[in-house]
């Protein structure tokens, strides 16, 4: 198999030179390695007569060289001060063909009395010089050894589409590994013969077996580790365990020395200390390994989580960078390499398994964010964490600025709130309404439909980048799926970008899934596929696992989130009904058990080299139910997740339902976590007639505030509140968080209240859902914060009862709420009813 591989690509390389003698006639100097030339879709058309021309030059070149061969006497030792004919020839040839350019530089370098060892002293010595200084010579130096670069500045500036990682190689340098540090660095790995994470995890090949067994998609967690610096914590994983302590970021993670240098000096300049000990260099050596990773109880940085979250940002971000520059340097090198052979070997031979470093197109990391506002914080410590000398320049900061921004004045420091920018009035006059983690996650820039390519060259980043040449993408699974839609919708319009993603990382998952979780599937969908065109691809270097189609199986995917939610197989939720039997209900009850992140990370994560995910141990949160409710949990049984939420509506319509239809108080709040239920229970409740509102996330704000008045009011008995509906309003309860003094009568909160107008009471009253005297938790919210909130709405309650369903399915959820020790009892217990109160 491997022979006949090679032996396609041999014959494979010969139609390519013929279609790049052709381009050459009227392009720029380009060499002979393979190597995309052009940016253009028409540059592959092959031409009848580019052989015919190389054929004739060559010809040429021999007899002018017969002749001065034959014409040499003793005066060809001295060096002659007008070019000669075949000097000329050279030249002029070498116009359009990089190995006659480089035959010429040769000659020249020869008569000059240069070697080619002066021609490295030189190269070496260039980090002395000026920035634009060295970019002249290493411009120079990468001419004369025939590395050319089709992407000119012209065409830099226009960020045009199509171009591949080693279109640009001349950009980005190397004045980084150029130095004498890492030179001897390398040449200490080689000797020792270690290789990188990064070379081992893309230069494995996969064997048929291999592949039949990833896409059966089982998976069995064999080990558990501790998590350093994290109590009751401890990481799970697939394969042979790796985790181990003393681990050489740089020989044993394959990090670049600059990177890492810069990274350990904006550490100890932030405070930091024990750099060998911190949570970032622990995560980072976890990101190293390409596992897919699930990381599901991080303290965002709303909710005063800012150093771990910072922490575990930079991790990922390092780890994203270093990707990116170690592929820079692999392309940098085979171009070297080749460049070198030219001159000795023939062109055939070159097309070996060694020179395969590439994808369809160019970029490799894809970053999925909720909110403009998080990627601000995300590029700004991007930027922060990129070695100065790859930063001389950030082009389109300004843009980047006003696009993300709030439109205020922006704080440039790396805090870890956002409350840089935003209007900074209006925040105020919701600090007395809305708890501190919404003012900080909203504070700033809520808009979820963005998308911007980056790109890195030597000496800067480029911010709004094509697509097609940029290393990075960081956008909204929102906005990502317009552009989706778009390419759908017209042939013009492709998202290919994707189809070489090798990295994705999905940060604030739970902010996600309060959104659509869903656009998150589809995009993954999309990630890996074999492009619809060419968009300047070399095919001659690019993985052969790219054009087995078994990118996906190399795709490490990372999933950062405050909570874990249960996992399903939405392919076989509903077996044996063929899609023309599938009702309105079905269809959206399929679409909902997709929405679930555990589910995901198992089933559309199938990285070969396993997974890592974290497992807690929760203490609950019941304390912060800071009044008298009695909280009972009825437990129902429910086999299987596919069944749960048809046995979960029969429970409600038959034990729980009647004990309120016919309640003449009302003031009964009904709480449901998805919209899937919010469906299905307002229909329900629609089809028994009952008196209820509705508030929910697409509920307008006009009928919001009529819903609340008629529900105070006693007009509507029943009100249907949904989890995202919380997340995007977080009505307040009457009582404060703040308030820690239990023994403060409940009463004395709502005697404040009587006889005075709705406008003269205060802005949390305002901000308050009044008239609850009866709650029931139809099901318990993903996010554990909410649950005291709105148990805490019961102030003013005569009742102060609170009714909550849920089955072993909910295990994940109701660990989170009431601690993991009695979760465990409560869906393993032969009864059915438990009751908390105080």
């Amino acid at each position: 198999m491997g022979e006949r591989r090679h032996f396609n690509r041999k014959h494979g390389m010969k139609k390519r030179l013929k279609i790049r003698d052709n381009s050459d006639a009227s392009g720029p100097p380009r060499k002979i390695a393979p190597k995309v030339d052009t940016i253009s879709d028409n540059t592959d058309s092959p031409s009848s007569t580019s052989a015919g021309k190389c054929h004739y030059a060559n010809t040429l070149i021999r007899d002018l060289l017969d002749k001065q061969l034959s014409g040499a006497s003793s005066e060809e030792e001295v060096v002659p001060k007008e070019p000669s004919i075949y000097n000329n020839l050279l030249r002029t040839l070498g116009s359009g063909s990089d190995q006659l350019a480089n035959a010429y530089a040769k000659r020249r370098r020869e008569e000059e009395g240069k070697s080619d060892s002066e021609e490295e002293d030189t190269d070496d010595g260039k980090e002395a010089l000026s920035p634009s200084e060295e970019d002249d010579v290493d411009e120079k130096v990468n001419n004369e050894a025939g590395i050319n670069h089709p992407m000119g500045s012209k065409l830099e500036d226009s960020y045009a589409a199509g171009s591949v990682e080693h279109s640009e190689d001349g950009e980005f340098g190397d004045d980084d590994e150029a130095s004498d540090v890492d030179r001897q660095i390398e040449v200490t790995a080689d000797q020792s013969n270690q290789v990188s994470s990064f070379s081992a995890h893309l230069g494995h090949q996969l064997s048929k077996e291999d592949v039949d067994n990833l896409m059966q998609s089982r998976w069995k967690y064999k080990w558990e580790e501790p998590a350093p610096d994290m109590l009751n914590w401890k990481w799970r994983g697939t394969g042979e365990p790796f985790l181990k302590e003393g681990v050489d970021i740089h020989n044993d993670c394959g990090l670049r020395r600059k990177l890492s240098n810069h990274w350990l000096q904006v550490y100890m300049t932030s405070g930091g200390t024990e750099f060998h000990l911190s949570k970032q260099r622990n995560f980072f050596y976890l990101c190293s390994s390409y596992r897919d990773i699930l990381h599901s109880n991080k303290k965002p940085f709303y909710v005063k989580g800012g150093e771990e979250d910072s922490s575990i940002m930079d991790a990922y971000t390092v780890h994203a960078m270093n990707h990116i520059f170690k592929t820079r340097d692999l392309v940098m090198k085979n171009d070297a390499k080749m460049a070198k052979h030219q001159e000795t070997a023939k062109e055939q031979d070159l097309a070996v398994e060694s020179f395969l470093d590439q994808g369809f197109t160019r970029p490799k990391i894809l970053v999925l964010l909720p909110l403009a506002s998080i990627a601000l914080r995300f590029v700004r410590r991007l930027i922060q964490l990129t070695p100065p000398s790859h930063k001389v320049n950030v082009e389109h900061i300004d843009r980047f600025s006003d696009t993300f921004g709030a439109g205020g004045a922006e704080d440039d420091s790396d805090s870890d709130e956002l409350n840089n920018g935003g209007n900074h009035g209006s925040l105020k006059s919701r600090k007395s309404s809305k708890p501190t983690d919404f003012q900080v996650l909203f504070g700033g820039n809520n808009d979820d439909h963005f998308m911007m390519g980056i790109k890195f060259t030597r000496r800067s980043i480029k911010l709004f980048s094509d697509f097609y040449s940029s290393d990075m993408i960081v956008a909204s699974p929102l906005g990502l799926i317009t552009k989706i839609g778009e390419s759908e919708l017209g042939k013009e319009k492709d998202v290919d970008y994707l189809s070489s993603i090798e990295i994705l990382i999905i940060d604030h998952a739970d902010v996600i899934s309060m959104q659509n979780w869903s656009h998150v599937n589809a995009v993954v969908e999309k990630l890996n596929c074999i492009p619809s065109k060419q968009h300047g691809t070399d095919v001659m270097r690019v993985r052969q696992w790219y054009l087995d189609g078994h990118a996906k199986f190399y795709r490490q995917t990372i999933i950062l989130g405050s909570y874990l939610n249960p996992d399903t197989r939405a392919d076989s939720c509903l077996p044996n009904i063929e899609q023309s039997t599938l009702t309105v209900s079905k269809m959206m009850k399929l679409m909902a058990l997709k929405d679930y992140i555990n589910a995901f990370f198992n089933h559309n994560c199938a990285n070969y080299q396993g997974k890592v995910k974290l497992v807690c141990e929760y203490k609950g949160i019941l304390s912060k139910v800071l009044l008298p409710v009695r909280q009972i949990y009825e437990r129902f049984d429910a086999a299987s997740l596919e069944d749960a939420d048809d046995i979960r509506l029969e429970y409600f319509s038959k034990k729980v339902f009647p004990r309120i239809k016919d309640t003449i108080q009302g003031g009964v709040m009904l709480f449901v976590s998805s919209y899937f239920e919010f469906v299905r229970v307002r229909n329900f409740l629609k089809s028994q007639n009952a008196s209820f509102c509705l508030l929910g996330e697409y509920t307008k704000q006009s009928d919001i505030s009529r819903a609340r008045v008629w529900f105070f009011e006693g007009r509507r008995k029943i009100m249907l509140y949904t989890e995202r509906a919380h997340f995007y309003h977080r009505y307040k309860p009457m009582i404060t968080s703040e308030r820690s003094d239990k023994s403060v009568p409940s009463v004395a909160m709502s005697l404040l209240l009587i006889d005075v107008p709705l406008f003269q009471c205060c802005t949390s009253c305002l901000a308050s859902i009044r008239g609850i005297q009866n709650l029931i938790i139809y099901s318990l919210p993903e996010r554990k914060e909410f649950y005291p909130e709105i148990v805490n709405m019961l102030e003013g309650s005569n009742n102060m009862t609170c009714t909550v369903l849920f089955s072993r399915i909910d295990q994940f959820k109701l660990e989170r709420i009431v601690g993991t020790a009695p979760a465990k009892r409560m869906v393993s217990s032969e009864k059915s009813m438990f009751v908390f109160c105080e």
